[in-house]
């Protein structure tokens, strides 16, 4: 029950962490604690399953440069472990002579980024690649895929698993308190004591709760965002090739409704994007009474409400109403039909938001004596998660001394 380093979260970054720190100092006893029966039981493994290429973020970002580094990475892990994946390409289409300016702003941040093979399309292009859209000008992105990232979180503990024999996983550990001893810290779980002369943190939708735990003092807060997605039928699957995008609105976080080929052949079509009172909630009527408290008395979450109120109702409309939804996914592919599209799954994404309301977009992580926390790890983190793990096990080498 001791050891050299406790990572807590399960997700695929918590993943990605251990097997980083664990194939480069192969003599560190290394735990890895999920409070779920499986890993990647939230974020991970209720996202849209895409592989990004780095298009939309800001030009030296910690967004940008972990999702381009990780994206080639992954790729390369997924071909060598035979994890599903399929580098399939993107479209992202201009419906309308309004977004033409934010599509010029997109390309020119995906040159900065060097985002291999973009290109401009036009409209004929576009049906060239996708024949039932319709746009009037477009991207091209070949380099963005998909992949199976519950198979690759899986594969990364297995392989940490095999260099070291006496590190272990601990599923349906819940780490519910952490006390500090003269050189260690003791984790109190639901499953007995365990004491770790490291922590790391990659907790999601619990990051700010488990921080506070550590006495870490941050002022921002996880409030979460449910998205609803759509499946389309199976006869209607012909519709979609691979990837669609529209262009995505400046002024909010979200990248809006898209289509996403996933690796088992399903159809995806969202998600849209709503406050949720249950961090960990993937029903429209999911609903827990601390998370809703801690959500709606802190001002950061008001002040996000207020500065996207127009957004936020349409949001909530297109969550209870297929008619709406529907109206959405056909500015983009017209031919859809009620018929076309069924009720899909859900996800959750984590907003570290401040107390102004700006949603921290970027990766953040913070330090603080013999832990480390990555408090934000919004998209693209999955793609970018072996470079993540990389960047945390360099701290890590640093702040812990590793040897």
């Amino acid at each position: 029950m001791n050891y050299d380093i406790a990572i807590i979260g399960g997700g695929i970054v918590g993943a990605a962490t251990f097997y980083k720190l664990q194939t480069k100092y192969p003599k560190l006893k290394i735990a890895l604690f999920e409070k779920e029966k499986e890993l990647a039981g939230h974020q991970t493994g209720h996202n849209s399953g895409v592989i990004h290429s780095g298009l939309y973020y800001k030009p030296g970002s910690l967004k940008a440069k972990n999702c381009i580094e990780g994206r080639h990475e992954l790729v390369a892990f997924c071909k060598k472990h035979e994890i599903a994946h399929d580098v399939c390409g993107k479209i992202v289409v201009a419906t309308h002579k309004e977004e033409l300016e934010n599509l010029e702003r997109i390309y020119n941040i995906g040159l900065e980024n060097k985002i291999e093979g973009l290109k401009k399309i036009d409209s004929k292009q576009i049906q060239e690649i996708e024949p039932e859209v319709k746009g009037i000008a477009g991207l091209w992105v070949p380099c963005t895929g998909i992949v199976d990232f519950r198979g690759a979180t899986k594969k990364m503990v297995d392989l940490g698993l095999k260099i070291q024999r006496e590190s272990k996983v601990y599923l349906e550990t819940e780490v519910l308190d952490i006390q500090k001893a003269e050189n260690s810290s003791i984790l109190k779980t639901n499953k007995g004591s365990f004491d770790a002369k490291y922590l790391i943190f990659c907790t999601g939708l619990q990051a700010d709760r488990m921080a506070k735990k550590d006495q870490v003092k941050i002022k921002e807060r996880i409030v979460g965002f449910r998205g609803d997605y759509y499946e389309l039928t199976e006869k209607a699957k012909h519709k979609v090739k691979n990837l669609i995008y529209p262009v995505p609105d400046p002024n909010f976080t979200f990248l809006g409704v898209h289509f996403t080929r996933m690796v088992d052949g399903e159809i995806e079509c969202g998600p849209n994007a709503v406050f949720t009172f249950k961090r960990e909630g993937y029903n429209k009527t999911s609903f827990s009474l601390k998370d809703t408290i801690d959500a709606l008395t802190y001002k950061g979450t008001w002040k996000l409400f207020f500065g996207n109120i127009r957004f936020g109702i349409n949001e909530y409309r297109r969550a209870f109403s297929k008619k709406l939804f529907l109206k959405t996914l056909q500015r983009i592919i017209p031919s859809l039909t009620m018929e076309d599209i069924k009720p899909g799954r859900a996800g959750v994404r984590a907003l570290l938001l401040s107390t102004d309301g700006d949603t921290r977009d970027d990766f953040k992580i913070e330090v603080k004596n013999n832990s480390i926390h990555v408090l934000n790890a919004p998209s693209p983190a999955a793609t970018a998660s072996l470079s993540i793990g990389e960047h945390v096990s360099k701290i890590a080498e640093e702040q812990f001394n590793l040897s």
